[in-house]
């Protein structure tokens, strides 16, 4: 018989009234760290809580009636849910901020604009750990309770899903979101119509409708474009993450920085500081540039005024990784802009250009619009500081205007509940306990997933029992060890098979057996990324590594949880120094997992020996493949000499004392040093509140501030290629410590005054051996005399307070009390006497 045409619809449930207050619960991101509130829905429906994907809205939405019913008249659950509601309307009431948010006086919040905000499986808005950063900063401001506010898009597909052949090719899969089913409200004024912005592109206007989601404390306002007042090319806009051309990449970060910042507007949020977190929202500068010139003043002027209340972190250690755009095409989507400002397209266009080539770059902007700026790591802010020296060229890059916060991980989303405070204080016998139940919970966890893997792609049971066979949670004392994160190729996730007699050997021991599980997704246009994948599949499938080397598809929040929680040793072994921090191997390591990592983003600031194992970069001289070889072999050492002995080394109650020693020693100095909340902390103290200060400062008295220092600017820049200094007197050859000597130098001002500068002399210690040579500086002070046939004197009476051989110079560059670093203008010139 034939069918007609189907037709759907969605029959919802009525919430029975003792479960009212879990519509409340499902519409909060605070569920996504407090485990208990997700474990209500779950209870209700175990089979439905997975196959929503853990979403609490989409569960409410589908669940059968019946089974609330039965909840709602079972005595446990209510108390359950009662504990639950407890916690939740304590965290909501208490409003006292927490750590350096303290010391935050003002009503108005930080703003936070990213592509990506990775807070939830259930919220699929991140690709990576960009967006899983954002979450948990968001996270961290709700604890801390410090206002603020994060701003993003909301996509209807978010990014892929993920899945993988026999031979581990990667298929690409979309879903569209039912926005109905997120914990997401739609924005509306008091009419009840809904609040929209508007984008100016080149022959038409985009309009953004405003969403919130709660996030604890934390507002998160996300944009999206998929409605009737667009077009069909603009409704797919923020369809996706990451995805389309180039246009459609320029378009999207249009709408993020210029949307964004108008949505902030309509909503009545005037920030105190705006976070730029990576360079994607880098066009909210342009557009808070338009507000302030709207209102009558220069364009230089704004640019300072917005400028100084702005903070860019950036976390790509590579030039390629910054966007790039055509200088045409920004002339064609910002050209009525700029003729709306008064200004020509070229003094737009050179907030864009890069010392590294050509094009408009989105780090520049970022660079130039803001005076706060950032890396994630102290090792990322070195390989930053000389990636980014043309900005300042004149300038050494251990000097310039790049500071460094090393991110942090939100503690109660990824450290596992079963760990007590103080876990590393806990007896063997418990703490062991603990790890082998979060142990058991992954391996169960891999097994069904495997499972579903398999049976999609048509294979045998027998074959499966195979590759399961050391995912067994009745045995959990086979090594396990870990490698989850994006399959870009400077990460080598297949460098362990560099050797594949050696890797053998390790792994293939009958008596000190080793699963290796892998997870993670490479970017859809990422080809050799994809290939990483298809050989690790292709090394899992062969008969001596079957069942030992495990692919799993589709990483996810999901599955990082039980990871990072239920292996014994987290690896990662990128190229030094392109890891810009990275933040699995915190999760990992406050659950007691040992890390075994190269020294590069934030293990080289978390390794001390005893918390895990490192591998050292090989010497920078050698070649790719050389560097590859030398480190694989350094990683094979290390697994067969410390990790694998010391994991089997067991006492007679089946434990091993070492290896609990090492996770203990673990927690104990990673938990407190990579919480988000000292992440926030600093982000606090030493960009937040300056960056607030400044642009109250800036702001007032009709940009008073901002009108002064861009006219400061202006001259030294036309004045700086005259400006030269020399030696008129120099210390003696022998000097007593103690003594003083007199010193005098010159510097030809070209138009400059004596206090438009600063006179330095940098004193070096070099010859004790050390790595980086002592270092001193004095300032010299101008002399009361005018300058002299265009000379103006400065002297110092100077005291040596090092002892040895001394090397010293002179230098000058300019300064003003008002610059946020006294290398803001990236001049310098030296004496050559």
């Amino acid at each position: 018989m034939r069918r007609g045409a189907r037709r759907r619809v969605e029959v919802r449930p009525r919430l029975p009234q003792p479960l009212g207050r879990l519509e409340e619960i499902a519409g909060d991101l605070w569920y996504s760290w407090y485990r208990p509130a997700r474990e209500l829905f779950a209870e209700i429906d175990p089979v439905l809580w997975e196959a929503v994907s853990h979403s609490p809205r989409a569960f409410l939405r589908t669940v059968d009636e019946s089974k609330l019913e039965h909840a709602a008249s079972d005595t446990a659950f209510l108390e359950h849910m009662r504990s639950v509601l407890a916690a939740y309307d304590g965290y909501l009431g208490d409003a006292r901020p927490r750590g350096a948010a303290a010391e935050w006086t003002r009503s108005a919040p930080v703003a936070y604009f990213c592509a990506e905000f990775g807070l939830h499986e259930s919220f699929p808005m991140y690709s990576g750990g960009l967006g899983i950063l954002a979450g948990d900063h968001c996270k961290a401001a709700s604890d801390q309770r410090l206002p603020f506010v994060g701003v993003g898009l909301l996509y209807r597909q978010g990014y892929f899903t993920q899945r993988l052949d026999v031979e581990g090719a990667q298929q690409v899969e979309y879903h569209d979101a039912d926005f109905e089913h997120l914990p997401i409200t739609l924005l509306k004024r008091e009419d009840g119509s809904e609040i929209r912005v508007p984008v100016s592109f080149p022959d038409r206007t985009l309009w953004l409708r405003l969403w919130e989601a709660r996030v604890g404390h934390v507002r998160l306002v996300l944009m999206d474009s998929d409605f009737d007042e667009n077009d069909e090319p603009d409704r797919d806009l923020t369809h996706r993450l990451y995805g389309g051309d180039r246009v459609h990449r320029l378009e999207q970060e249009i709408a993020l920085g210029v949307g964004g910042a108008r949505a902030l507007e309509a909503l009545g949020i005037q920030p105190a500081a705006w976070h730029i977190n990576e360079g994607h929202a880098a066009f909210l500068i342009i557009e808070r540039v338009r507000r302030i010139v709207a209102g009558g003043v220069p364009f230089a002027v704004a640019l300072e005024a917005v400028a100084a209340n702005v903070v860019f972190t950036t976390h790509t250690a590579v030039p390629a990784g910054h966007d790039r755009f055509e200088e045409a095409v920004i002339e064609g989507y910002f050209g009525g802009l700029c003729r709306e400002m008064g200004i020509e397209p070229s003094t737009l266009l050179a907030l864009g250009v890069s010392p590294d080539g050509p094009g408009f770059n989105m780090t520049a902007l970022a660079l130039r619009g803001s005076r706060s700026r950032n890396a994630v790591s102290r090792i990322h802010a070195q390989v930053t500081s000389k990636m980014l020296q043309g900005f300042w060229p004149e300038v050494d890059a251990t000097e310039n205007p790049i500071g460094y916060v090393t991110n942090g991980v939100h503690v109660p989303t990824f450290l596992a509940s079963e760990w007590p405070p103080s876990a590393h204080e806990l007896p063997d016998a418990d703490f062991w306990s603990i790890h082998q139940r979060l142990k058991t919970r992954a391996l169960k966890h891999i097994a069904t997933r495997m499972r579903a893997r398999h049976l999609r792609n048509q294979g045998s049971e027998p074959h499966l029992e195979r590759l399961l066979r050391l995912v067994d949670f009745q045995r959990t004392d086979v090594l396990t060890i870990g490698f989850a994160r994006r399959f870009a190729t400077y990460k080598r996730a297949a460098m362990i098979f560099d050797d594949l007699d050696w890797a053998r050997e390790l792994l293939c021991d009958p008596k000190r057996p080793v699963l290796l599980l892998f997870a993670g997704k490479a970017h859809p246009a990422d080809h050799p990324g994809q290939d990483v994948i298809r050989r690790i599949a292709e090394v899992a499938a062969m008969p001596d590594f079957e069942g030992k080397v495990l692919l799993l598809e589709n990483y996810d929040l999901h599955l990082s949880r039980r990871l990072v929680a239920g292996v014994d040793v987290w690896l990662n072994n990128p190229v030094y120094p392109l890891e810009a921090s990275g933040t699995s191997g915190m999760k990992a390591g406050m659950n007691g997992v040992l890390n075994l990592s190269v020294l590069d983003g934030w293990w080289g600031e978390g390794y001390e020996p005893g918390n895990g194992w490192a591998i050292r970069p090989a010497a920078p001289h050698l070649d790719a493949q050389a560097r590859d070889r030398e480190e694989a072999r350094t990683l094979y050492e290390l697994l067969q000499d410390h990790v694998i002995p010391l994991y089997y080394d067991r006492d007679g109650d089946g434990r091993s004392p070492g290896w609990i020693a090492m996770a203990k020693r673990s927690m104990a100095t990673l938990l407190p040093k990579y919480d988000a909340r000292r992440m926030l902390d600093e982000y606090i103290d030493h960009f937040y509140q300056s960056a607030a200060h400044a642009g109250e400062r800036f702001a007032a008295d009709g940009f008073a501030a901002a009108r002064e220092l861009s006219g400061w600017r202006s001259k030294v820049e036309g004045a700086w290629p005259g400006v030269e200094v020399r030696w008129v007197s120099a210390l003696p050859p022998r000097v007593t410590l103690g003594d003083r000597a007199r010193l005098e130098a010159e510097v030809r001002l070209n138009g400059l005054d004596p206090d438009d500068v600063r006179v330095e002399m940098l004193v070096e210690r070099g010859d004790r051996g050390a790595p980086q040579p002592d270092r001193l500086s004095a300032f010299l002070r101008a002399d009361p005399q005018p300058p002299h046939d265009g000379w103006q004197r400065y002297g110092l009476d100077y005291a040596p307070a090092l002892c040895g051989g001394l090397s010293y110079s002179l230098r000058v560059y300019p300064f003003h009390r008002l610059l946020a670093h006294h290398f803001e203008l990236g001049r310098t010139a030296w004496s050559s006497t």
